[in-house]
């Protein structure tokens, strides 16, 4: 026999022709309970094989961790003046702490504004572009849409685009480029201090904006509650501003946060009971 069997069994495996590996298992096992035992050892090699294949297509554009492939602009002027405020709600990037460090994503990428906050770190692609520079990386935040239907059709559904603040395009490549092909995955979030809210509303509908949110970044659950009732679980009402029909006014305000990945924690106290609708809090911690 010119052939190791067992390799040519996971060859077999990894190509998925599972009618090929149960001949070769009956060709090269001498007896019925040999080929039993390969037999279940195939089959559960391929249930666990469509696990992981499930798992990896599972994971959408804007969660992976892994380098995949999108494209990148940018916008704002040289300066960056023109990517304040944004579909996030952050407003000043440099008074809640995003600065030039920041990105406009597509839809496909920015899931409704719950990627908003995320960290990604972007290479630029030196197989598709003359006018990448080589052996530079940037890590960006989410801070914006890029709408469908901008210039040159790159945000158009399904494409993932990342449409950069210029200070960080021109770290990745020369300006004369338009468009880079680039690589990204998402990155945990360095921040310093802690994770804020500001207070927006009345006295009957609390609108808070969160942000400075370590970690993943990205937030998909807030609950507030006061030091007199119980949890109210609040709505995304638009980018990262979360909205509850609840009077807490004259009450402590403590938060509970859970991020894209399902990491979660509790804020207590973060906001002390004469607190007013304008204001901003910051927690004494933050996510790793």
């Amino acid at each position: 026999m010119g052939h190791d069997p067992y390799r040519v069994l996971v060859f077999c495996i990894l190509v998925r022709y599972q009618d090929s590996a149960v001949v070769l298992i009956q060709q090269y096992t001498a007896s019925t309970r040999e080929m039993a035992i390969m037999t279940g050892v195939l089959f559960s090699a391929l249930l666990l094989l469509s696990f992981e294949v499930a798992r990896v297509l599972s994971m959408e554009a804007w969660a992976v961790t892994d380098w995949s492939d999108a494209t990148a602009t940018f916008y704002g002027g040289s300066d960056a003046s023109g990517t304040m405020g944004g579909a996030c709600g952050y407003g000043n990037l440099y008074s809640t702490g995003y600065g030039v460090q920041s990105t406009a994503l597509s839809n496909a990428l920015l899931n409704n504004g719950l990627t908003c906050g995320a960290c990604f770190a972007l290479e630029c692609r030196l197989d598709g572009s003359k006018w990448c520079y080589p052996g530079k990386q940037i890590v960006v935040t989410a801070t914006n849409a890029c709408p469908p239907g901008s210039e040159g059709g790159w945000c158009d559904p399904p494409k993932l685009h990342f449409d950069l603040a210029y200070p960080m395009f021109s770290q990745l490549a020369q300006g004369v480029a338009g468009v880079i092909p680039v690589k990204y995955k998402r990155v945990p979030c360095q921040k310093q201090g802690g994770i804020r809210f500001t207070m927006h509303g009345n006295p009957w509908f609390d609108y808070v904006l969160v942000y400075n949110v370590g970690g993943m970044g990205s937030v998909c659950g807030v609950s507030i509650k006061g030091d007199k009732t119980g949890w109210y679980s609040m709505s995304q009402n638009w980018g990262q501003y979360w909205s509850a029909s609840s009077n807490l006014v004259g009450q402590e305000l403590s938060f509970e946060v859970r991020l894209c990945n399902g990491n979660t924690q509790e804020f207590y106290n973060v906001a002390p009971s004469n607190w007013e609708f304008g204001q901003t809090f910051e927690a004494d911690n933050n996510f790793d």
